[in-house]
């Protein structure tokens, strides 16, 4: 990747002017912001990687929040996705996960986990934090979702929320679809689209 004055070029986010630009500076990653624009950057960050139809059916709710965000200054909503660890023991693949998720998430970044352990949000109450988040300031908005053996204490600790999608265990996969959909809902929420029915 080439060098910048202030940091190197490891990757980016978003695609055309909704672009965010991740720089490594003295070691540590941060979000430079869109080159075309202002806006809240929103991302999932999660272990595993999904295939075939729950894939696609997260692609399309991803792309829907994406659409819905630009005209509130939000988004786009991306994807980082990293690999089950293989460590012998649950607490060593926590360990492992929390290492890699963090080591991509900017310090400037909010981070909320998603836990089974954390709070409930309803719809609406989702809409109201993306939308406080927004307005007070917030530049990266992450949500983690961890793999089958649930999250690394050092992620936990980062995390200035912890939120849960319901008392019910759900794969992580199925819950990174969920999840997608719940940010969707919200936007139209926002927006007062009939799409969110109480």
């Amino acid at each position: 990747m080439p060098n910048h004055p202030r940091g190197t070029l490891t990757g980016w986010l978003g695609k055309g002017e909704r672009v965010a630009w991740l720089f490594q500076y003295h070691g540590k990653p941060y979000w430079r912001g869109f080159a075309g624009g202002t806006g809240m950057i929103l991302s999932i960050a999660a272990i595993g990687k999904l295939k075939g139809p729950e894939r696609e059916l997260y692609r399309r709710y991803a792309d829907r929040v994406t659409q819905a965000g630009r005209s509130m200054k939000m988004g786009p909503l991306t994807t980082l996705e990293f690999t089950e660890s293989r460590k012998d023991t649950t607490t060593q693949r926590r360990a492992g996960e929390a290492e890699a998720l963090l080591g991509r998430i900017p310090d400037t970044a909010m981070l909320v986990v998603l836990d089974e352990k954390g709070g409930a949000l309803t719809s609406e109450e989702l809409a109201g934090f993306l939308r406080k988040q927004r307005d007070t300031g917030t530049a990266a908005l992450v949500f983690a979702l961890g793999g089958p053996d649930g999250h690394g204490d050092a992620l936990r600790q980062r995390a200035a929320r912890t939120v849960s999608l319901g008392a019910m265990t759900l794969p992580h996969g199925l819950a990174r679809v969920v999840l997608a959909e719940q940010l969707y809902r919200a936007m139209t929420i926002l927006a007062g689209h009939p799409y969110h029915r109480r």
